[in-house]
C-alpha cells in the first residue's frame, strides 16, 4: 500500500463508488499542477517539517508563522504547495489556503481549496478536495476529515477511467462509484460506504447501501465478488454470485451459489490455505438434478432420474525439507457428464495421485500412487488401473576408471483393476555413458545398458487386445544394449549470420529380448518421430524393448540471422538384421528401413513461430504424419494454427494407435484502440479413410468460440458465444453465452 498523504490515507486507495458530479470541485481538471520540491530544504529527519516561501512573517505574541507566495513544505517525502500557509505554534494547527496541492511519496497528488492540519501533518480537515492517483484514478469529495488515522469523506466520487477526451475537454467517465459518506479505518483494513452506487456512462445501474470492502493493505477481506453471468441451452440463464471469506491472512473460503432458469440451483465452494512449507486448495460443487447415461445422442431421456450430483477437485504441494517434497491431487465427479453439463471441464479422465519425491544433485526418488476415473463414453471403469505403489529411484555415479558416468535405476509398479488384468513389475538397471571430443570437433558418446525385470500378471483374459496380455504368472526378463553415437558440427557464416550443419550417426545393438511374454501396460502408443529417432529404446515405456541391431543417421541444420532463426532435423534408421519385429505395421519401424522423420522450426522475432513435424513413407514418400503448430502476429493481434494428420494405416485392433485428422484455429484481432474480436475452433477431419471405425464424415466440428472484448485502463467488458457439437447424456450440444464485466482498480 502507498503511504498516506497527510491525513488522507484512505484517499490513496482505489475507492469503489461514484456519486453525482460535485459542484465544488471538478473530478476532471485540477486547479494547478502538482508541487515541486523547489527551494524547500530536505528534512534532516522523519519528524522535521521544512518550508520555503516568497514572504515569511512571524507574530511573536501570537506565535504564528505566516508564509505567503509560492509556499513549499516537506515532511517524510510528502510535499505541499499553497498560496498561503499559517502555522500556529501554540495550537499546533497548520492552515493552507489557495491552490493547495500535496504530493505523497507514492506520487499521488491531492488538490483542495483549504486544508487545516495538525503540525504533524497527519490529522486535519480539507474542503473541496480532488485526489489524482498515480495509477490514473481520481477521487473528489466536498469535505474530508482525518482523526486518529480514521478518514471520513463526505459526498465522494471515485473513478479510474479517463475524464478528458482526446481534445482535453471534460467527459463523463465510463464508470464511477459514489457515496454519501466514505469511512476508511486502517486498523480494520476496511473501507465502508453509506448510500453507495455505481454509474455506467452517467446512469446509475447498481445501488449498494451499507457496502464495505478491504482496503488492500491487510491482504484482503471478506465481501462479494463480481458475479458470473452466462446462458446455455442445457441449463438456461445462469447467475453465480461468489462471496469471499478471509478466514486468516493465509486461509480463505469462497462460496458461490449458482441459480439457473432451467434446472435447480447449485452451490460451489473453494478453500485455500498457505502453510509454512506449502499450499493446498480444495474445491467442489453440489446440486440435485437429472442424471442420464453417458451415451451419445441429441436428446436425453425424460426427467425423472434425479439424484445428488457434484464434483471435488483438491491439490496441494509441500516442501518438507530441502530434499523431500510431498504433493497430491484428488479429482472426482458423481457421473460422466456432470463436468461438461455445468461447463466446469472438458477432461475425459480424472487422475488422482499422491507422490513423495526426494531430489539431490545426484539422485532422485519418487514414491507415487494414482487412480483414474474415466469419463469416456465407452470405457469401463473397472478396466481403469490403480497404481499402488509406483516407485522409481535413480542414482548418478562418476566412473572412476575411464571417466564416464553410471546411472543406476530401480523401479517397481503394481497395477490393480476391479474388473480387469492385474500386473506387478520390478526391475533394476544400470547405464554407462562416456562422452569425448576429437581434435576435429567430433562428439562421440558410448553407452552401455543392462536391466533385469520380473513381472507377475493374472486375469489376462479380460484384456481385449491380445498383444498386450503377456503370459499369466511370473515372468523374468533380461535386457542389454550397447550404442555408439557420433555428431560432427560444422559452423560458419551465412547471409550475415551463422549456420551450423551437424551430421549424426548412431549404432545400437541389443540381443533378442523377451517381449510378448510380458504384459504391456505403458508402451502401447509408439510412433517414430524426431524426438525418439535416436533413443536407445523407441517404445514409450518400460514394458516393451526394441531389440536387434540398427544404424540411425540424420542431420541438423541451424541458421541464426538477425531477428530470424531456422532449425531443421531429418533422419532415418536401418535395421541390420532381417528378423521379424514386434513393432506394428504403420509405426514407421516395422520394416528394416524405417520411414523418414523430421522437424522444422522457424522463428521471426516475436511475430512468427512455426513448427512442422512430418513422417514420410520410405517407399512412396506418402505423408504418414503431418503436424503444424504456428503462432503469427503481435501481442494484440495474432493467430494460432494447429493441424495434425496421422495416416499410418495401423490395424484397428491396436486401439492406442488410431489415425486421425484435426485442425485447431484461434485468433484475436484488435479492431480499435480498446476493441478486439477473438475466436477459436476445433474441427475433426477424420474420415473412414483414416479410421475405419470412426462415425465422423470427415468434417465434424467439435467446438466453436467467438467473442468481442472492450478493454481499457478502467473496465473490461466482453461477450463470448460458444457452441458445443458433442452430445453426451445430459451434456447436450448447443450454444453458451458468457458475459464478462470487470471494473479495474476496484478494491484491489
Amino acid at each position: 500500500m502507498k503511504k498516506p498523504i497527510l491525513f488522507l490515507l484512505a484517499t490513496t486507495l482505489p475507492l469503489p463508488f461514484a456519486a453525482a458530479p460535485l459542484r465544488a470541485q471538478s473530478i476532471a481538471t485540477p486547479p494547478a499542477g502538482p508541487p515541486l520540491q523547489g527551494d524547500a530544504p530536505t528534512p534532516a529527519n522523519e519528524e522535521e517539517v521544512t518550508f520555503a516561501a516568497d514572504t515569511l512573517t512571524y507574530d511573536d505574541n501570537a506565535e504564528i508563522v505566516t508564509a505567503t507566495g509560492n509556499v513549499r513544505m516537506m515532511r517524510q517525502g510528502d510535499r505541499l504547495r499553497a498560496d498561503k500557509v499559517q502555522w500556529n505554534q501554540k495550537t499546533g494547527v497548520v492552515r493552507a489556503e489557495g491552490n493547495v496541492a500535496v504530493v505523497n511519496s507514492g506520487n499521488d497528488t491531492l488538490y483542495g481549496d483549504s486544508v487545516e492540519l495538525t503540525d504533524s501533518l497527519r490529522d486535519g480537515v480539507i474542503q473541496n478536495l480532488l485526489l489524482v492517483l498515480n495509477d490514473g484514478g481520481r477521487l473528489a469529495a466536498v469535505h474530508g476529515v482525518r482523526r486518529n488515522e480514521v478518514t471520513t469523506l463526505d459526498k465522494a466520487v471515485y473513478t479510474p477511467c479517463a475524464v478528458l477526451d482526446s481534445k482535453g475537454c471534460p467527459k463523463e467517465p465510463i464508470w464511477k462509484i459514489s457515496a454519501v459518506r466514505v469511512v476508511h479505518d486502517p486498523a480494520k483494513h476496511r473501507i465502508s460506504y453509506d448510500g453507495a452506487r455505481i454509474s455506467f456512462l452517467g446512469t446509475p445501474i447498481l445501488w449498494l447501501p451499507g457496502l464495505s470492502h478491504p482496503d488492500g493493505s491487510g491482504g484482503g477481506g471478506s465481501g462479494l465478488l463480481l458475479p458470473d453471468v452466462k446462458y446455455s441451452r442445457t441449463n438456461g440463464a445462469e447467475l453465480g454470485l461468489p462471496y469471499y471469506f478471509q478466514l486468516a491472512p493465509n486461509r480463505d473460503l469462497t462460496i458461490t451459489p449458482h441459480v439457473y432458469s432451467k434446472v435447480l440451483p447449485a452451490i460451489e465452494a473453494q478453500y485455500r490455505a498457505l502453510t509454512g512449507n506449502g499450499a493446498w486448495q480444495a474445491a467442489g460443487m453440489l446440486t440435485y438434478s437429472s442424471r442420464f447415461a453417458a451415451t451419445t445422442g441429441t436428446t436425453p431421456a425424460p426427467d425423472g432420474n434425479r439424484d445428488i450430483r457434484g464434483y471435488i477437485d483438491a491439490n496441494g504441494r509441500f516442501q518438507l525439507d530441502p530434499y523431500w517434497t510431498l504433493s497430491g491431487s484428488i479429482r472426482g465427479t458423481s457421473d460422466r457428464t456432470f463436468l461438461r453439463r455445468y461447463d466446469i471441464s472438458r477432461d475425459d479422465r480424472l487422475r488422482n495421485q499422491i507422490q513423495a519425491e526426494r531430489i539431490t544433485p545426484n539422485s532422485y526418488l519418487s514414491i507415487k500412487g494414482w487412480a483414474v476415473q474415466t469419463l469416456r463414453t465407452n470405457d469401463k471403469q473397472g478396466q481403469q488401473p490403480i497404481a499402488l505403489p509406483a516407485i522409481d529411484y535413480r542414482l548418478r555415479l562418476t566412473d572412476p576408471w575411464v571417466g564416464g558416468t553410471f546411472t543406476v535405476q530401480a523401479n517397481s509398479l503394481a497395477l490393480i483393476r476391479t474388473a480387469g488384468q492385474d500386473t506387478q513389475r520390478a526391475f533394476a538397471a544400470v547405464q554407462w555413458d562416456m562422452r569425448r571430443y576429437t581434435p576435429l570437433g567430433q562428439e562421440f558418446t558410448l553407452t552401455g545398458y543392462a536391466r533385469g525385470d520380473i513381472y507377475h500378471t493374472d486375469q489376462v483374459g479380460q484384456t481385449s487386445t491380445i498383444v498386450y496380455r503377456g503370459d499369466p504368472g511370473w515372468t523374468p526378463r533380461g535386457i542389454a544394449a550397447v550404442a555408439a553415437d557420433m555428431r560432427w558440427p560444422f559452423v560458419g557464416e551465412f547471409l550475415g549470420g551463422s549456420q551450423r550443419i551437424t551430421p549424426r550417426v548412431q549404432i545400437v545393438a541389443s540381443p533378442k529380448t523377451r517381449n510378448l511374454s510380458i504384459p504391456n501396460e505403458d508402451a502401447r502408443a509408439i510412433d517414430l518421430e524426431d524426438s525418439n529417432l535416436f533413443a536407445l529404446n523407441r517404445f514409450s515405456g518400460y514394458d516393451r524393448w526394441e531389440d536387434g541391431s540398427r544404424i540411425t543417421y540424420g542431420a541438423e541444420w541451424a541458421v541464426d540471422l538477425p531477428g530470424i532463426s531456422f532449425n531443421t532435423v531429418i533422419g532415418q534408421s536401418y535395421r541390420l538384421s532381417n528378423k521379424s519385429t514386434l513393432l506394428p505395421v504403420g509405426t514407421g519401424l516395422s520394416d528394416r528401413l524405417s520411414d523418414i522423420v523430421g522437424r522444422t522450426t522457424i522463428k521471426y522475432g516475436r511475430f512468427l513461430e512455426l513448427t512442422h513435424r512430418f513422417r514420410l513413407d520410405k517407399d512412396n514418400f506418402a505423408v504418414r504424419r503431418n503436424e503444424i503448430d504456428a503462432t503469427i502476429g503481435t501481442q494484440r493481434t495474432y493467430a494460432t494454427i494447429g493441424y495434425l494428420k496421422l495416416n499410418r494405416d495401423i490395424a484397428a485392433t491396436i486401439e492406442d494407435l488410431r489415425d486421425r485428422e484435426e485442425v485447431r484455429l484461434g485468433a484475436r484481432i484488435q479492431i480499435a484502440r480498446y476493441w478486439s474480436v477473438f475466436g477459436s475452433t476445433v474441427i475433426d477431419l477424420t474420415g473412414r479413410r483414416e479410421d475405419p471405425l470412426t462415425l465422423s464424415d470427415g468434417y465434424q466440428p467439435i467446438r466453436h468460440r467467438l467473442g468481442i472484448l472492450y478493454d481499457d485502463d478502467c473496465i473490461e467488458l466482453g461477450v463470448t458465444w460458444r457452441r458445443e457439437y458433442d452430445a453426451i447424456g445430459d451434456a447436450r450440444r448447443g450454444n453458451t453465452f458468457l458475459l464478462r464485466l470487470a471494473l479495474k482498480n476496484l478494491g484491489r
